[in-house]
């Protein structure tokens, strides 16, 4: 199975919770055409947009999450990104994703696959992210390490990452924290 069609069938399965915020069933909508008049929508080379993956780091026991000043991008954001040939799976890239950028060993993605969908303008010449996102558990005691990818690392408790982080990351913890 190719990652294409790993997508398609995550995005078919893709239930958003009952009065989940936003259009997630026309968002989920929309993936699922691109895909289908896409055959290079998965990777950044598609000049439309194509299909990232990503995962919010939380520890539910301190009840906080790890977020990352992006490089690029100057804001505070959860980790993820493009993905890559070597990922078979969604979840594969999600998890990959959030390793790297955290540098945690041991993290494992919250079952029940993605938790929301998330599509945003990104310059040129990405163009569009097509982002599905998940939420990664950290093991006790993890010690993240910053990638090339981040200004910062730093651990939030829930209620102090509406203060730093846009609407899209207080919402992908909210989704996040009702599947805990």
């Amino acid at each position: 199975m190719t990652l294409h069609e790993d997508a398609t069938l995550v995005l078919k399965g893709y239930a958003p919770e009952q009065g989940a915020r936003g259009d997630q069933a026309e968002l989920r909508q929309a993936y699922l055409d691109h895909l289908a008049q896409h055959d290079d929508g998965m990777w950044k080379a598609c000049g439309a947009g194509h299909v990232t993956a990503s995962a919010l780091v939380v520890d539910p026991e301190q009840e906080k999450v790890l977020l990352t000043l992006h490089r690029k991008l100057r804001m505070w954001l959860q980790m993820g990104g493009h993905c890559e040939p070597q990922d078979a799976t969604l979840e594969a890239a999600a998890l990959r994703e959030a390793t790297e950028e955290s540098g945690i060993t041991g993290l494992t993605l919250l079952p029940g696959g993605p938790v929301r969908l998330d599509r945003h303008p990104i310059p040129s010449p990405c163009n569009w992210h097509l982002d599905v996102q998940y939420a990664a558990l950290a093991p006790a005691g993890a010690a993240e390490r910053i990638s090339d990818e981040s200004l910062e690392l730093r651990w939030f408790g829930y209620g102090d990452v509406a203060e730093v982080a846009d609407a899209s990351v207080v919402r992908l913890l909210e989704a996040t924290r009702s599947r805990l």
